[in-house]
């Protein structure tokens, strides 16, 4: 009926021996086969869209979590230039995608210049920004590194120079000024984010004159560490600069780090300070945690737990920490006492 010499000219085709349902049962079965073999967009190219055709939420979604977990195949295939608006949006929302944002950002200028010979106007960046239209605001600029936002999006003339601008202060200037671009990072995890502390109470005085607070760390299980939660201020709302790391302790290589800042309200909470990337855990190894900050007197942890262990409200399963004390320069920080409460992750 659709190909060869007898395929018909008509823009409607009877099936007359066939029951609807039925038959709506094989284009679903038709559409999840060629989901099982999908392994990048360019296979994927018009699923998405074919999923809300038939009104298909679950089948979008199983389309877009493959495309989680072959991100680098999915956007450097020949088809991704294909898709339509909606389905790159759709790609570029998800907080799931394990690539590096500049990765993604060439690959949305490709898809831009595409976009622009379909619509016969010139590549130029003023098209590409207009063709991108929303896609462009979910692009997470501050994810990069500043070598790769000067090397790349700074002089691609997408961007307007207050954007430019903007984002060149983020990279340099604590506490950060904000920013129209999402910061938040991709985990390349699905799940739920966890968080344990180590502290029983809290305490007013901790000190900072350049020493890093560092804490020594294992995991029963392999974990993903996305981020820290340390105390802020006892004089009231303040901003901090802080340098976070990870480091591997027995190579004494640094896993994870990232140069930032965070605002405080002077409670005796905790504020979430963020890794860009999320850092890997392997079961039974020991990581150091450190955390350098500039600012005032802080709060602090005591009575702190040598094991702490999470358990998954829904699964049952259970993550247990082991803290010990790093030797060396910690600015006291121990098991017992100091900065560092929580740790945030993924399992």
């Amino acid at each position: 009926m659709f190909n060869g010499g007898m395929a018909t000219t008509s823009t409607e085709i009877e099936l007359p021996d066939v029951e609807p349902a039925a038959f709506l049962a094989l284009l679903k079965f038709l559409v999840e086969m060629q989901r099982a073999h999908c392994t990048t967009l360019g296979d994927l190219t018009g699923l998405p869209l074919q999923a809300r055709l038939f009104d298909e939420p679950q089948l979008a979604s199983l389309c877009l979590e493959n495309i989680d977990k072959n991100t680098a195949d999915a956007i450097t295939a020949e088809g991704f230039t294909d898709i339509d608006l909606d389905t790159l949006v759709a790609v570029l929302e998800r907080d799931t995608l394990g690539i590096r944002e500049v990765r993604l950002f060439n690959a949305v200028v490709r898809w831009a210049e595409a976009e622009c010979q379909r619509q016969q106007l010139q590549a130029t960046p003023d098209n590409k920004r207009a063709v991108l239209g929303q896609a462009l605001a979910l692009i997470r600029f501050p994810l990069m590194t500043i070598e790769e936002f000067a090397a790349g999006p700074a002089q691609s003339g997408i961007l307007v120079d207050r954007e430019v601008v903007s984002l060149f202060l983020h990279f340099t200037v604590n506490p950060k000024p904000r920013v129209e671009f999402i910061d938040r990072p991709r985990c390349c995890l699905r799940g739920k984010e966890c968080s344990i502390n180590r502290f029983q109470q809290v305490e007013s005085r901790w000190g900072y004159s350049g020493t890093s607070d560092r804490i020594r760390f294992s995991v029963n299980k392999r974990i993903f560490v996305v981020g820290f939660g340390l105390y802020g201020s006892i004089h009231g709302p303040t901003d901090y600069q802080v340098n976070i790391q990870i480091i591997h302790t027995d190579s004494n290589t640094v896993l994870g780090q990232n140069d930032t800042g965070f605002s405080c309200d002077g409670s005796a909470s905790t504020f979430r300070v963020m890794f860009k990337e999320p850092v890997e855990m392997l079961p039974n190894v020991n990581y150091t945690a450190c955390a350098t900050l500039k600012g005032p007197d802080s709060h602090y942890g005591t009575k702190g737990l040598r094991k702490v262990t999470h358990e998954s409200p829904t699964t049952g399963a259970k993550t247990c920490f082991t803290f010990c004390y790093a030797a060396g320069n910690n600015n006291g920080t121990s098991v017992e006492d100091g900065q560092i409460p929580e740790v945030i992750f993924y399992t």
